[in-house]
């Protein structure tokens, strides 16, 4: 099973990688209280053509570098 996520660009002044936060809501074991965890993840975007503040979906791939694991599916809102 393929992991794919959504997220926020936050950065782009990589060459062929952008920095995209993750935000999920997960409630606490045992005080029951909503949090929303945010996760950052490394992308690799083959053609640059994602840009801050862009929505993107990200899927899980093998290991291309020490920190990226994640590639770019595609662009959700411009």
């Amino acid at each position: 099973m393929i992991k794919e996520r959504v997220g926020i660009v936050l950065s782009d002044k990589m060459d062929k990688t952008r920095v995209v936060r993750v935000e999920r809501t997960v409630r606490h074991p045992r005080y029951r209280k909503t949090m929303r965890i945010r996760k950052k993840f490394y992308v690799h975007d083959e053609g640059n053509i994602s840009k801050l503040g862009q929505s993107v979906k990200i899927q899980e791939v093998r290991p291309l570098s020490r920190l990226k694991r994640w590639k770019l599916v595609e662009v959700i809102s411009k």
